[in-house]
C-alpha cells in the first residue's frame, strides 16, 4: 500500500446517492485515515462539486477549499476530475480510493491493474465504512482504450432498431376491458387538470438586485453548471442564467457540448431578461453584440415630433378667421346704404329728378367699404323738396 492515497471525492460523496454529500465524504475520509494509519490523504473533487451539494454545506465547502483540504482541477481541464486524479497518482505512485473503474484511461494508465493501486469502499449499516482492494472492471470502452493505447471517450449505449420505431397503435381493447353500451356523455368528462405554475429560475430579491446592477450588454463571468435541451445553464454568483445555442456562435452549434465543458469559467454578455420566469439570458459577447446592433430601434419621439410639426400650421390659420369676423361690419354698412336706392325709385315720376338721383347709386356703391362714405351719402334725403315742386307744377 502506498504512503499517499488520492480520494475521488465526487465519486465517494455520491456513493448510494443521486446528489453528492459533503458530510458523507467527510465520514469516508475519516474512516479511511483510521483504517490506513500513517498514510497521507489528498481529496480531489470536480469543479462543479460546490454547485451540486446542498446549500447548507456550501459555506463549509468554501472553507475546505480555502484551507486546501479539498482540491479542484483547473477550470477547463480535459477529462474533468478523473484525469486530474490519475495524473496525480501516476506522478506520485499513490493509490486511489474510488469505486470508479476509469475504463477510458486503461490504455494510458496500465498500473491501475497492479495490486494495491485501487481501493474501493462502502458504508455498511451498523458497521461503518468497509474498504477493500479492487481491480478495475473491463468493458467495451476499456477494450477500445487498450487497443488504441490512449484515452478514449465513453461509449454511450445504442438503442435497438425496434426502440427507434414509432409506438404501435392497438387495434383492439386490452383483455378484460368492459365495453360500454353507450358512449359517455361529454358532460361527464372530467375537467382538465389546472396548469402547473411556471418554475422560477431565481429568487425575487437577488434577481431584482442583479437586473438593477447589470443592464443588457453587460459582460459577466459565469461557471458552466449543466447542459439543457437547447443550451447550457450557468451560474453568475447566486444567479442562474441560460445560454441558448443561437447565442453561442454564428451559425449555432449542433450541441453545447462541442463548445462548453461543465465547470468551465467563461466570459458572457447579458442579452436580455425574462421576468415571467426570473431568467437571465446570456450569450457569447461577439454574438450578442452583433444581435443588439441589428435589433430595430423604436422611434416614438420622432413620430410625435413630426405630428407636432404638422399640427403647428393649424394654429396660424386661426387669426384669419378672426379677421373674417371683423370684416363682417362692412356688409352691414352696405345694407344701410340700400335705402338710397329706394329714394331713387320714388323719384321716377320726374325725369329730371331721376337723372339727378343717378349719382346717388354711385355714391352708395362707394360707401359700402367704409362707414365714413355712408355718412356723406346722407344728404341724398334732401331730394324730397323736388317732389313737392313737381306736385305744385302739376
Amino acid at each position: 500500500m502506498s504512503k499517499l492515497i488520492v480520494v475521488d471525492g465526487s465519486n465517494i460523496a455520491t456513493e448510494g446517492r443521486s446528489e453528492p454529500s459533503l458530510a458523507q465524504l467527510h465520514d469516508a475520509v475519516m474512516a479511511l485515515m483510521e483504517e490506513y494509519k500513517g498514510a497521507k490523504v489528498s481529496v480531489i473533487v470536480d469543479a462543479t462539486f460546490g454547485h451540486r451539494i446542498s446549500k447548507k454545506e456550501r459555506a463549509e465547502f468554501d472553507k475546505a477549499i480555502a484551507n486546501n483540504e479539498l482540491v479542484a482541477p483547473p477550470a477547463g481541464a480535459v477529462g474533468r476530475g478523473d484525469a486530474f486524479i490519475l495524473a496525480i497518482a501516476d506522478k506520485s505512485g499513490a493509490s486511489i480510493f474510488s469505486n470508479d473503474s476509469f475504463q477510458e484511461f486503461h490504455g494510458k494508465y496500465k498500473w491501475l491493474f497492479d495490486d494495491g493501486r485501487l481501493i474501493g469502499g462502502k458504508a455498511v449499516p451498523h458497521v461503518g465504512w468497509v474498504f477493500v482492494e479492487r481491480l478495475p472492471v473491463r468493458g467495451p470502452t476499456s477494450r477500445r482504450s487498450v487497443k488504441s493505447g490512449t484515452v478514449v471517450p465513453k461509449e454511450l449505449p445504442k438503442a435497438s432498431p425496434e426502440a427507434s420505431k414509432p409506438m404501435p397503435v392497438p387495434k383492439s381493447p386490452p383483455p378484460g376491458a368492459r365495453k360500454s353500451a353507450k358512449p359517455a356523455a361529454r358532460a361527464n368528462t372530467p375537467a382538465p387538470a389546472p396548469a402547473k405554475p411556471t418554475a422560477m429560475a431565481n429568487d425575487v430579491m437577488p434577481y431584482l438586485s442583479f437586473v438593477e446592477k447589470h443592464p443588457i450588454g453587460t459582460k459577466v463571468k459565469a461557471v458552466v453548471d449543466s447542459y439543457a435541451a437547447n443550451g447550457i445553464t450557468v451560474k453568475v454568483g447566486d444567479i442562474s442564467g441560460y445560454v441558448s445555442l443561437r447565442n453561442m456562435a454564428t451559425p449555432p452549434p449542433r450541441s453545447a457540448r462541442d463548445l462548453f465543458k461543465l465547470g468551465d469559467t467563461v466570459a458572457l454578455m447579458i442579452s436580455g431578461y425574462t421576468p415571467s420566469r426570473r431568467s437571465v439570458d446570456l450569450g457569447v459577447p461577439e454574438v450578442v453584440a452583433a444581435t443588439l446592433k441589428t435589433a430595430p430601434k423604436s422611434a416614438p419621439e420622432k413620430s410625435s415630433s413630426k405630428s407636432a410639426k404638422k399640427s403647428a400650421p393649424a394654429k396660424k390659420e386661426t387669426p384669419t378667421k378672426a379677421v373674417a369676423k371683423k370684416a363682417t361690419p362692412s356688409k352691414a354698412v352696405a345694407v344701410k346704404a340700400v335705402p338710397s336706392k329706394a329714394v331713387a325709385k320714388k323719384a321716377t315720376p320726374s325725369k329730371a329728378v331721376v337723372k339727378k338721383a343717378a349719382p346717388v347709386k354711385a355714391v352708395a356703391k362707394k360707401a359700402a367699404p367704409t362707414k365714413a362714405v355712408a355718412k356723406k351719402a346722407a344728404p341724398a334725403k334732401k331730394a324730397t323738396p323736388a317732389k313737392k315742386a313737381a306736385k305744385k307744377k302739376q
